[in-house]
């Protein structure tokens, strides 16, 4: 099929069959479809969209374009989670061993930080000689031995995905939802699951601000699972202000661990308790979510839960000492952004306190920028809370003078003070299933 006659019908607005779909991820993976065309059919997708089934054999066939991890030798049922990204959120390096150390085997393939968004492996590997990339025999080796792992994408798993995520990371169409659903679920379907539970953030710091647009996104990815016989909870979570007080990748992973050992942020430890059981009701532990979450708390409260999580730190090559340690997080520059008015706290755009955090090296614009592992910013007070005059708001962490303080720029224009107090927002707004 000629590539050019594909990219037509889909400009005009037309329904692709599945042979065209075929033919237009396995140019993207062979090279014989050129850039400029697969750029043109990815802006003819965006503006004109795809149906669910579209989607879904576009999903398909992306996942089916390299490797898909069999996970079939392990005993019982293989649960995932998967979050669409928000600032501070630390979720997966808590939910991973919480749920694992309950019994249920957890594969987790994620992703590095991009933007305003903080990445699970680039926390991970602030951790001395923590391995984030796993081989596939490595990485189902980890899931059987210990019943948990998280490590990177490999060059063999949906190799479509990354050639075509990184033309529309370059062309301006990240943000349709039928290729924003086809890249999630093409990669965790490749990680050979058997249920998935996903938290779909909205608000000033997710990529979806609307709740509308999450709760399309949510429903999209839902139907791509069922589609492929995949037990499967959404979750509408709120990122309207950060998870924790934490965001920066050392400072988040001292904020989990202190989670998993019964202590931190109770926003954290909710959400982690949360999704948990409903990962554990997909995997059959409880039929109730009542339930699942006594069985979470016991494995909180008993330390079973950190204790896997240093199985699973030592078992990736890390040091799981070393977060327990003041130099973890040392850095060279400490700093405050100060409260110009008294009342309560009434809003945050999250958005641009990822940005400052990314802005003092916790993140990166393009997929190449260094990280630097230390940095990050602690965000001292929550939407509702009582503020004074000249009382701190966040506590700056960097080690560049002029990173601090364009960083610090950034926060002091990012809340709002109220003289009424504001009830903040329930961290879940919608359960779909």
């Amino acid at each position: 099929m000629r590539a050019v006659d594909i990219i037509r019908k889909k400009r005009d607005g037309k329904k692709l069959n599945e042979g065209e779909i075929a033919s237009i991820i396995e140019g993207a993976v062979t090279g014989s479809t050129p850039d400029y065309q697969l750029t043109a059919f990815l802006m003819a997708v965006y503006f004109r969209g795809m149906d669910m089934e579209e989607t879904a054999l576009f999903t398909k066939y992306m996942m089916e374009s390299g490797t898909v991890i069999d996970l079939s030798e392990i005993d019982g049922p293989k649960i995932d989670k998967h979050s669409t990204g928000g600032v501070g959120d630390k979720i997966s390096l808590v939910l991973a061993p919480l749920v694992a150390s309950a019994g249920v085997k957890v594969p987790m393939i994620s992703g590095r930080s991009l933007g305003h968004t903080g990445g699970t492996l680039d926390k991970l590997e602030s951790i001395p000689g923590f391995k984030t990339g796993l081989t596939q025999e490595e990485f189902v080796e980890s899931v059987k031995n210990i019943g948990v792992a998280i490590a990177g994408q490999t060059e063999d798993l949906v190799p479509a995905d990354r050639k075509l995520y990184s033309l529309r990371d370059a062309t301006a169409t990240v943000d349709s939802i039928p290729l924003i659903a086809s890249s999630i679920m093409s990669k965790k379907l490749a990680e050979g699951i058997d249920g998935l539970v996903l938290d779909v953030k909205t608000g000033s710091g997710a990529f979806m601000r609307r709740f509308d647009d999450a709760e399309q996104l949510a429903e999209t990815l839902m139907s791509i699972g069922k589609s492929m016989g995949k037990k499967m909870f959404a979750l509408i979570t709120d990122m309207n202000q950060p998870l924790g007080n934490a965001v920066g990748n050392a400072l988040e992973v001292v904020e989990s661990i202190e989670v998993l050992r019964g202590k931190g942020p109770e926003d954290v430890r909710e959400l982690s308790l949360i999704l948990g059981s409903y990962m554990l009701i997909l995997a059959g532990l409880s039929p109730k979510l009542s339930e699942a979450r006594r069985i979470l708390e016991e494995v909180l409260s008993t330390g079973k839960a950190y204790e896997k999580w240093v199985e699973m730190v030592k078992n990736q090559g890390g040091d799981p000492d070393a977060p327990l340690s003041e130099d973890f997080t040392q850095v060279k520059i400490i700093d405050e952004v100060l409260s110009t008015e008294e009342g309560y706290l009434a809003h945050y755009d999250a958005y641009k306190i990822g940005t400052a955090a990314a802005l003092l090296g916790a993140g990166r614009a393009k997929v190449e920028d260094p990280i630097d592992p230390k940095v990050g910013i602690y965000v001292l007070k929550k939407i509702g809370d009582r503020v004074e005059k000249g009382a701190p708001l966040f506590e700056i962490r960097g080690n560049e003078e002029a990173r601090v303080k364009e960083a610090k720029s950034l926060l002091e224009e990012c809340y709002t003070v109220w003289k009424e107090r504001t009830e903040p927002r329930d961290l879940v707004l919608r359960v779909m299933r």
